[in-house]
């Protein structure tokens, strides 16, 4: 398979591994349908002369892609992709209020802390004004025993005693502070950045350091201007799809 000679790739900029690196460059490569499954990966050498380093270090990526079961390697005949990543775990973040309280299906929350009268000063992309002190709780989504999204919720702390246990451990952010009785949503905002993942990230959510990441940032006013949510979900980069409808 013969492939177009292109620049040599740059590593250096990374402290990670060139190899880990790589893997995430081959794992996207899959991924986009750029090496589709079912077919022939180019070979090691191929690789080589195209990202410009030794053969050791593309068989170091290729070695992580086959313990995550995306690539199956035959004697004599080459490397073949066996399936895109995590494919079936793939979950769309909607862009309007009523596809936002829809929860991701077959998802489950771990409650990570409950940190009670937290006061924050400086909050990105704010919208109306803060409360006095917010209950702040740590989550992690996980579907199919996956991981798949980390999030920090903070509200109002004085809806404390309107929120049970059990709310915070089956609803998301924004259903949460939509449930609530006696409170009316009267303006809310979405935040998307495109970043990578740091080392408390990449652990929280099993994925390789610098790995692709979502971060999304919620705010909701109630009719006293108060922001009685603020949240900020990052979610996996593999798994998370945002569908905008255009008119």
């Amino acid at each position: 398979m013969s492939i177009p000679q292109r620049k040599a790739l740059d590593f250096s900029r990374s402290a990670v591994s060139r190899y880990i690196q790589l893997a995430t460059l081959f794992r996207q490569r899959i991924d986009s349908g750029q090496w589709p499954v079912g077919k022939q990966t180019p070979t090691v050498e191929e690789l080589s002369v195209d990202c410009g380093v030794a053969r050791a270090t593309i068989r170091q990526a290729l070695d992580i892609l086959e313990d995550e079961g995306l690539i199956e390697r035959f004697r004599a005949k080459g490397t073949f992709v066996r399936r895109r990543p995590r494919e079936e775990l793939w979950c769309a973040v909607g862009t309007d209020w009523s596809g936002l309280l829809r929860p991701s299906t077959s998802a489950t929350i771990e409650v990570l802390s409950d940190e009670p009268n937290v006061v924050l000063e400086d909050v990105p992309y704010m919208i109306g004004e803060l409360a006095p002190a917010y209950r702040h709780l740590r989550r992690r989504h996980w579907r199919h025993d996956v991981p798949f999204l980390l999030t920090d919720v903070y509200i109002d702390e004085r809806l404390r005693n309107k929120i049970t246990q059990k709310d915070i451990e089956t609803k998301t952010a924004l259903q949460l502070i939509n449930d609530v009785k006696g409170v009316t949503i009267v303006d809310a905002l979405q935040t998307l950045t495109i970043g990578t993942a740091d080392m408390e990230t990449a652990e929280s959510l099993s994925i390789p350091l610098n790995a692709p990441v979502a971060y999304v940032y919620r705010r909701a006013v109630d009719k006293k201007g108060t922001a009685v949510l603020i949240a900020l979900g990052i979610y996996d980069g593999k798994v998370v799809r945002f569908d905008i409808k255009l008119r």
